[in-house]
């Protein structure tokens, strides 16, 4: 099948990729030219496993393109994603202008029927709005569907190869049959295609998100109780994730979520909310309690050292939002990172991936290392805030050595308490009270 996919940032360069190996032609449009250079020459602007490899190898075999002419991308294709970026907007909604500028795009360069997908998250509503663009600028006849992704950074190729469901909101027999197709070389093992009507597509986005970053917020809230009251919130997680009911997933305690997802859909979904005269009590507490927990942590680190930090050396190990990716949006090291500064510490900071994306944030505020040891040279307190694997296993008799004073701050809960302290290591982390 013909494919154009518009937009080429996380969703929009992964589904081209993983569309044209199923066998699909496919044309990845952006209009940023810098970009669609370094795309051609066969590099890739973000990190994700698996993505480069797969991107040179369909572009070799000539079923993966890249253009800034949309016009002629849209009519060699019979069915447009929509994968533009929609960023929160002041008011906490979800800015469409984006979508809408290329709905508009789309129709005027119409030469038949089209399937147009909205793979960007979108509040519900935003189809009926891309309909009535695409009909007040085209005569020719299409559909508009709601195909919401569900990737997960640091797992998004194998996320989109092998998902847990697709869904796919139609009104439109003919456009759904056309979309199971597209989807069909992806459900070898088990049909996990899901039919629904677009704003119920619409709303399943939103509503997982924002249930996944819930189970986050409630276990940190859960952890800070810990604390107070002398348990040990690792020990309650464990005892509530056997719960089948449950599940472990998204309930370890740390710093709280970040990303280009989970804060952005929140309030969007707390402003959907507001606009139908419906309080989101949960979702808007879900927020609430996230960004207070990368306050809380640096409180912890002024209980300890107080709020003067002038004569303090801080190592700083992980500054994505996450490991495996080099996305710095929201990332809970950003706040840490500011408030220690405000206090007059120094940051010497590493990260294997996210470096270059953290320069553009603190320039020159900070210093960046070329290694996870090199940062730790007469450090007097080493706080860990993103969990990459290099991190989980380190010589800490060569931490020990390199640092001024063996203190840990972890805030992703890591170690092992006992042993730390059986190392000599002053230990601190989330959830277990010191």
């Amino acid at each position: 099948m013909k494919i154009c996919v518009i937009g080429t940032g996380y969703v929009g360069l992964v589904a081209g990729a993983c569309l044209a190996d199923m066998g699909n032609s496919v044309i990845c449009v952006d209009n940023n030219e810098e970009k669609l250079n370094l795309l051609k020459k066969g590099v890739i602007p973000i990190f994700e496993p698996g993505l480069e490899e797969l991107v040179l190898s369909n572009v070799a075999e000539n079923r993966l393109t890249f253009s800034s002419d949309l016009k002629s991308a849209v009519e060699k294709s019979s069915v447009c994603f929509i994968a533009v970026g929609t960023p929160q907007d002041k008011d906490g909604s979800a800015d469409l202008k984006g979508v809408f500028e290329v709905a508009k795009s789309i129709a005027k360069s119409m030469n038949g029927y089209k399937v147009i997908v909205d793979k960007s998250t979108v509040p519900v509503g935003t189809a009926e709005k891309v309909t009535e663009i695409i009909r007040a600028n085209s005569s020719h006849d299409f559909d508009v569907v709601s195909n919401p992704e569900f990737l997960k950074q640091g797992n998004a190729v194998d996320d989109f190869i092998n998902p847990d469901r697709v869904i796919i909101g139609s009104n439109s027999e003919k456009a759904t049959s056309i979309m199971q197709d597209i989807y069909s070389s992806f459900m070898k093992n088990s049909n996990r295609i899901i039919l629904m009507d677009v704003k119920s597509a619409e709303m399943t986005k939103y509503a997982a998100n924002s249930f996944l970053a819930a189970k986050i917020s409630f276990m940190n809230e859960i952890a800070n109780l810990c604390e107070k009251v002398g348990a040990d919130a690792e020990m309650v997680r464990i005892g509530i994730s056997t719960d089948s009911r449950i599940g472990n997933q998204f309930l370890f305690p740390g710093l709280g979520y970040g990303g280009s997802c989970f804060p952005k859909d929140v309030k969007a979904l707390i402003k959907t909310g507001a606009e139908n005269n419906c309080e989101m009590s949960i979702i808007k507490a879900t927020d609430e309690v996230n960004q207070k927990q990368r306050i809380l942590f640096v409180n912890k680190i002024i209980s300890r050292f107080g709020s003067d930090l002038s004569d303090m050396n801080f190592a700083i190990w992980g500054l994505s939002f996450k490991p495996q990716t080099n996305d710095m949006r929201e990332a809970p090291s950003i706040t840490i990172i500011n408030e220690l500064l405000k206090m007059g510490a120094k940051i010497n900071a590493y990260d294997p991936k996210a470096q270059d994306n953290a320069k553009i944030i603190f320039k020159d505020k900070i210093n960046y290392a070329q290694s996870s040891y090199e940062v730790l040279k007469d450090a007097d307190c080493l706080l860990l805030l993103t969990e990459w694997n290099e991190f989980r296993r380190p010589d800490f008799e060569k931490i020990k050595n390199l640092m001024r004073k063996p203190i840990i701050f972890d805030g992703r809960n890591q170690y092992c308490a006992l042993n730390l302290e059986e190392k000599g290591f002053e230990y601190h982390h989330i959830g277990n009270a010191k």
